[in-house]
């Protein structure tokens, strides 16, 4: 069985072009980010239809969006470890296909259980292996241009947003909440073709070589190969553990007005359109907050990691002045209140996914996105089920928008506790370092003899490599030793003339 390469064997990473064709993957992501968070936050629409259909409580329906939202951060780390195997166009690919089967099974649903299973385990699978993948292939095509481009890639979500809520409204009315579902399996096909448009950059992650006698598919080798494919590491450093852990307050209460706003709508005495033109109205501002951030961002005035505590604590004041919109019957301040939300929804969520190259490295990027994803899900998990049954303890949802602002709060102050937060300028990500350490320790523990070669002879060797053949004009007097020389001139494979050399520059010192 054939061995698989060292890490040293693989071509670097190329510079990121910053444009071309990273324009086409951004288109990509704008289709498949409608496709999975644009569904997710309009799902709101079949809410209060699946409440009184199978007869359930709030809370027992919000655990279909919960489910698939759980799932798609969760297999997320599976997705990019895929990714690092085998590349992002399949998996992509194949994450479409799987999120279209789950739809078009939901259609056929005669219980909540079965919603459980379609709409959250299988479609939400589906998106992890798209959208993740979708984001590291955009963060890898651009550097400076870097937090614009997601910003551009995510207002998706935004237009989505707008354009779903009266667009399912609709759909349901038309062919009933099964009807729409069978559609929705359909446009979910679309993120197959969004796959194919991915190119990938360089080549894919690769683990060290198997020991001698050692089976590819032992105990051992996959172990090995799975902690490096998912990049496992990670979870033992604070930075990344903090960063983390405000992520998943922040997931507690993002995705809550999602949910719950069309039926608090519903719940002030609002009707079916005013209710859903709520959600789109918070879809357009939170366009206008992926672009302004975006552009922000990239101007270089503030650190990342400031301006998404500035983004989410604005977030989380507004969903804690939700309820106080709609007193009264107001729709004007509810809908005013919903506007700021949107914003600064939209401003925050490119900015989550800038930050994670600024803490662990453009290196380790794409695996630590997976594993964020897949410890922010209990947030995702745990957010609209805790809504629902507050609604159903106190009777409306108040106290489900205050909890939710509270968690995106109690978020802010844990992303001040980030290593160097509050210095004004970059920092350098830690794993650097300690890579940099790793390689002066494996040069320090050569032995004698070869660290003498390399100091002496190599060095004139490697001088002569840099010499092309086709300028004969260059003195080649100056370079010692002469025959090194000539053999280098005459040899069409300087790097075996090199060794043989090393090995008669050994040889020759022993006999001295």
């Amino acid at each position: 069985m054939a061995k698989l390469q060292p890490p040293q064997a693989l071509q670097s990473q190329p510079a990121a072009p910053d444009g071309g064709w990273g324009w086409v993957v951004v288109g990509a992501l704008f289709v498949t980010s409608a496709l999975v968070f644009g569904i997710i936050r309009s799902m709101g629409v079949f809410f209060v239809e699946f409440v009184q259909y199978f007869g359930e409580s709030a809370q027992a329906v919000s655990w279909i969006t919960s489910i698939g939202l759980a799932m798609q951060q969760c297999v997320s780390p599976f997705g990019t470890a895929l990714c690092n195997g085998y590349g992002a166009r399949p998996v992509v690919m194949a994450g479409g296909c799987l999120s279209a089967l789950g739809f078009i099974l939901a259609s056929q649903a005669t219980c909540v259980t079965h919603l459980y299973l379609t709409l959250g385990i299988i479609s939400g699978s589906g998106w992890a292996l798209v959208f993740t993948p979708m984001v590291a292939s955009v963060m890898q095509y651009f550097t400076r241009k870097r937090s614009l481009a997601m910003a551009l890639g995510f207002t998706g979500v935004g237009l989505s947003s707008f354009a779903f809520s009266p667009l399912f409204q609709l759909l349901m009315e038309m062919y009933t909440w099964r009807g729409a579902l069978l559609i929705l399996g359909g446009l979910s096909l679309n993120m197959v073709a969004c796959g194919a448009l991915i190119r990938p950059l360089g080549t894919y992650k690769a683990v060290a070589a198997l020991a001698p006698g050692e089976s590819a598919w032992s105990c051992a080798s996959l172990f090995h190969r799975a902690y490096s494919y998912l990049e496992l590491s990670l979870l033992f450093q604070r930075p990344f553990l903090t960063y983390s852990l405000a992520i998943t307050f922040f997931n507690c209460g993002y995705f809550v007005p999602y949910v719950h706003l069309v039926a608090h709508s519903r719940h002030e005495g609002f009707s079916q359109y005013q209710a859903a033109f709520v959600i789109s109205a918070t879809g357009v501002t939170d366009i206008v907050g992926r672009v302004v951030s975006g552009w922000a961002s990239d101007l270089g005035r503030l650190r990342l990691p400031h301006m998404l505590v500035l983004w989410t604590g604005l977030l989380g004041l507004s969903l804690l002045m939700l309820p106080l919109g709609s007193l009264g019957g107001s729709y004007p301040g509810l809908l005013i209140i919903s506007l700021a939300y949107g914003f600064c929804a939209g401003a925050m969520t490119p900015l989550v996914f800038s930050v994670v190259p600024e803490i662990v490295g453009m290196e380790r990027m794409l695996g630590a996105l997976g594993l964020l994803q897949m410890i922010e899900s209990i947030g995702g998990l745990l957010g609209s089920p805790l809504s629902g049954l507050l609604k159903d303890l106190t009777g409306s949802y108040t106290a489900s928008f205050l909890v939710a602002g509270g968690f995106l709060l109690l978020g802010t102050m844990v992303m001040t506790t980030l290593p160097h937060f509050f210095s004004c300028t970059d920092q350098r990500p830690l794993q650097r370092h300690a890579r940099n350490y790793n390689n002066n320790k494996q040069q320090n523990q050569q032995s004698p003899e070869s660290g003498l070669m390399t100091n002496s002879l190599s060095e004139k060797l490697n001088h002569i490599d840099t010499i092309p053949y086709s300028q004969p004009q260059v003195d080649r007097d100056s370079l010692q030793p002469e025959p090194e020389v000539r053999a280098r001139q005459f040899c069409p494979q300087p790097k075996s003339v090199r060794a043989v050399l090393q090995l008669l520059w050994s040889l020759s010192r022993r006999t001295v």
